[in-house]
């Protein structure tokens, strides 16, 4: 049975799925950004870096990873010895290791449906109040990586200190693929 010319170029349309609406890899998307992820570090306290319930997993609060004595850079408090501009890159570092954390949790980066929450936290002074353009760091990373899934409901908040006086502190919610 022939399909008339018209009604093939209807279903074409329809079968067809615009780029942007494609979902992305976000495997291949962090190799075409140049980013590798980073062993992930041990806990700082005792907790876990990674709860799963469900299908959600709660990434506990993680700052940049390493040795943050050699990276002088992700340590101080915004609107003092940092500025919006170098917290952005603190934020984006972090989201760096969020994922190193979520991928060790469930062995692979396309299995996330899409991030939910992220509550970013800024060290900063009493009178800063630019958190959100620091915290869109780790966000803008999340949606580069992950397209349309990255997206996320998030609050971004000033702390006047964080643990080893490190410039963000950062947690995820993240919906994933049934286990």
């Amino acid at each position: 049975m022939r399909v008339p010319a018209v009604a093939a170029a209807l279903l074409s349309l329809i079968v067809s799925v615009p780029a942007a609406q494609q979902v992305p890899d976000p495997e291949a998307r962090l190799r075409e950004l140049a980013i590798t992820l980073p062993p992930v570090d041990p806990p700082f306290a005792n907790y876990v870096r990674a709860v799963r319930t469900g299908n959600l997993v709660f990434l506990a609060g993680h700052g940049p990873c390493g040795d943050l004595d050699a990276r002088p850079e992700y340590k101080g408090k915004v609107g003092r010895n940092r500025t919006v501009e170098e917290g952005y890159v603190a934020a984006r570092a972090t989201a760096v290791c969020l994922l190193a954390s979520l991928k060790a949790e469930i062995g692979d980066l396309r299995k996330v449906r899409r991030f939910v929450k992220v509550l970013g936290m800024v060290n900063a002074t009493e009178d800063f109040t630019m958190h959100p353009r620091v915290i869109n760091g780790a966000s803008d990373l999340l949606v580069e990586v992950f397209g349309d899934r990255g997206r996320h409901a998030r609050s971004a908040v000033g702390m006047i200190s964080l643990p080893l006086n490190i410039t963000v502190e950062i947690e995820l919610v993240v919906e994933v693929d049934p286990a």
